[in-house]
């Protein structure tokens, strides 16, 4: 099982493939990645030598941002946001969608599990 940008790659499927279990790269980019190296996609990565796995690496380190790197980009760009207090940081401070969805109905994903708020009884219910 390679092992790269500090991901196990698994060994039974095509490079193509098992370089999208890196976080920041798609099947785009892998194929581009391979393309640039001579690599041939469709091999299985229990096939490649360690020569190939380490210009992969290489390649990663020098022209891409991924994993660990990638995400604390991501969270300092969400954190500025908040900072400055525009109005997708406040979506993302009240835990609210941020790119323009309805939150009428839906949004659950974003907003959490459902919480029913009590309704006053009326004065005709308690007679």
């Amino acid at each position: 099982m390679p092992r790269i940008a500090g991901v196990d790659i698994p060994n039974d499927k095509q490079m193509w493939v098992a370089l999208t279990y890196i976080h920041g790269i798609g099947t785009t980019k892998a194929k581009q990645i391979l393309d640039k190296l001579g690599i041939d996609p469709h091999i299985k990565a229990r096939d490649l030598t360690e020569d190939e796995v380490q210009r992969i690496a290489q390649e990663l380190d020098r022209n891409h941002v991924v994993e660990g790197m990638l995400r604390r980009q991501v969270a300092q760009n969400i954190q500025r946001l908040k900072e400055i207090r525009c109005y997708r940081g406040i979506r993302h401070i009240k835990n609210l969608p941020v790119r323009g969805q309805r939150t009428k109905t839906n949004a659950r994903q974003r907003k959490g599990k459902r919480r029913t708020v009590a309704t006053k009884k009326s004065v005709k219910a308690m007679r």
